[in-house]
């Protein structure tokens, strides 16, 4: 028996998929149009079904392309895993290496560690993202980083993970000096705070649960993308919440934020520097070299 499907296919749906036409998608692979256009159509005649609905502007999947392309990036992310591994055992480097880094960190001490890092000429291409609270251990998790720089609480169960303690992070209850609460008698109870909506910043897990902190039950809420984020929707007025003291230390700097006090605070959150648990020896060369550095980081070196 003969498989219909191959990698190479499932590149090309992904890249359309993405990119939302086969001549931003061919430019992407470095290709022609016209052969992403016979992979598709010979994938459809082998599969027997259409992948991709032609009528509109837009290359657009069919609903049969759409579970096709789900499945398929897994077969995707299983086959660059392997070919990572595998080059990493015949040479000792990796080929790649992800580090998530949390939304309340700098990325100037990691910049510098990689100035450093690209003097060594290990070849390794190196891919940096952000995420945002529970993130940090869900693209551990889910594979989207090797290492996670700034994951906060506890490990999700399942162990696995290595961790070394960055720091425990402060946060202070802030408002903007125009709002009700800028001028409620300390310190404010929950009932004081429930009335008035919270300010959060989304969770950025794809697969863990995400996790929320310091929202009342029955409290309106504004959600938005990340912590920058968060100090700016409060220091406009939109809401309340916590934030690092060293954030909401600016806020207060520019006259933008009044630090108030709780009747119950925010318990001090560790903050870890995380990865893959293997005997280091079996690491590749290059992941070695970069945890060595940022095990030497502080939380103050990378606090924004």
């Amino acid at each position: 028996m003969s498989l219909k499907l191959s990698i190479e296919a499932l590149e090309v749906i992904d890249a359309i998929a993405r990119k939302g036409s086969f001549a931003a998608a061919a430019e992407s692979l470095f290709r022609v149009p016209s052969a992403l256009t016979y992979t598709v159509r010979k994938l459809e005649q082998d599969l027997g079904i259409s992948i991709f609905d032609r009528s509109g502007h837009r290359a657009s999947l069919t609903e049969a392309g759409a579970e096709l392309l789900k499945e398929g990036r897994y077969l995707l992310e299983a086959a660059q895993t392997l070919e990572c591994r595998v080059q990493r055992i015949a040479t000792g480097i990796e080929t790649d290496i992800s580090i998530a880094i949390s939304d309340l960190f700098s990325t100037k001490p990691i910049f510098d560690i990689l100035h450093a890092f690209y003097e060594q000429q290990f070849g390794t291409r190196v891919k940096l993202s952000r995420e945002v609270f529970g993130g940090s251990w869900d693209a551990l998790i889910s594979g989207r980083a090797d290492i996670s720089i700034g994951a906060p609480g506890e490990a999700p169960p399942g162990g696995g993970i290595a961790t070394k303690l960055l720091g425990n992070l402060e946060f202070v209850f802030a408002v903007a000096p125009n709002h009700p609460l800028a001028t409620n008698s300390e310190p404010l109870s929950q009932e004081d705070i429930v009335r008035y909506r919270a300010v959060a910043a989304a969770d950025s897990s794809r697969n863990l649960p995400p996790r929320t902190s310091g929202i009342l039950s029955g409290q309106d809420v504004l959600t938005v993308p990340d912590m920058q984020s968060k100090l700016a929707a409060q220091m406009a007025g939109l809401g309340v919440g916590y934030l690092p003291e060293n954030l909401a230390k600016l806020g207060v700097k520019q006259n933008l934020l009044v630090i108030k006090q709780v009747l119950e605070s925010k318990p001090l959150a560790p903050s870890f520097l995380a990865w893959h648990q293997h005997r280091k020896s079996s690491m590749g060369k290059s992941q070695q070299w970069l945890l060595k550095r940022l095990e030497k980081l502080t939380l103050n070196q990378l606090l924004l």
